[in-house]
């Protein structure tokens, strides 16, 4: 499997990846290849345990993933109608902070080694602001900026269910980044979570 492709559109975010991780070149201009290889590095019993964790699967994950970008190359080649727009917003944050989040960040964070790429990644889709903003999807407590440039969301920092909403603010900018750094690393988690499942299959077939 080559990522290149995903290197490229992540590569645009290079200023992101420095100064949010201290991640400089040749890993930023590299990001998928960098936290592929830190995944296969990875003991095979701990991809097992990640994936006997998911009820659903990373087959059915990754499929998820597939139909998401067609549906946003559809999106993209059409008129931008703001009905449109808005269907596209839900729909992508649900699957970048909610879907994705939940299922496979947190465990991938626990696994990765200390100080690796993959580790900064999603230690960083798992805490503030982007937590806030997956709690705040999750509980419909986010609107629009007035004009549009970004979300307004509003969020516990901590666990205490008694803790007071705190406003947050994500410009387009920064939500793009988050988006694009969510996909960037379930997708390849999930394609080489698949790949192991798959040779496991093939195995104990006799393949």
């Amino acid at each position: 499997m080559h990522w290149s492709y995903i290197d490229e559109q992540m590569r645009s975010f290079a200023p992101f990846l420095r100064d949010q991780f201290g991640i400089t070149p040749p890993q930023s201009n590299h990001l998928a290849t960098q936290i592929a290889n830190e995944i296969r590095s990875l003991p095979k019993e701990t991809l097992d345990t990640i994936a006997a964790a998911d009820p659903v699967g990373a087959h059915a994950r990754l499929e998820e993933l597939k139909g998401f970008q067609m549906f946003m190359d559809i999106v993209g080649s059409a008129d931008a109608h703001p009905a449109v727009i808005r269907a596209q917003v839900i729909t992508q944050n649900y699957i970048c902070f909610v879907y994705l989040g939940d299922a496979c960040f947190k465990a991938l964070r626990k696994a990765a080694p200390s100080g690796s790429v993959t580790k900064k990644c999603c230690q960083f889709l798992i805490d503030n602001p982007v937590r806030g903003l997956r709690n705040s999807l999750a509980h419909a407590n986010w609107t629009y900026r007035r004009d549009y440039s970004g979300l307004v969301f509003w969020a516990r920092k901590g666990s205490d269910p008694t803790e007071a909403l705190t406003r947050f603010e994500v410009d387009h900018n920064d939500l793009n980044f988050w988006q694009a750094l969510s996909r960037c690393v379930a997708y390849v988690a999930y394609t080489l979570i698949a790949e192991t499942n798959s040779e496991q299959d093939a195995s104990s077939n006799g393949g």
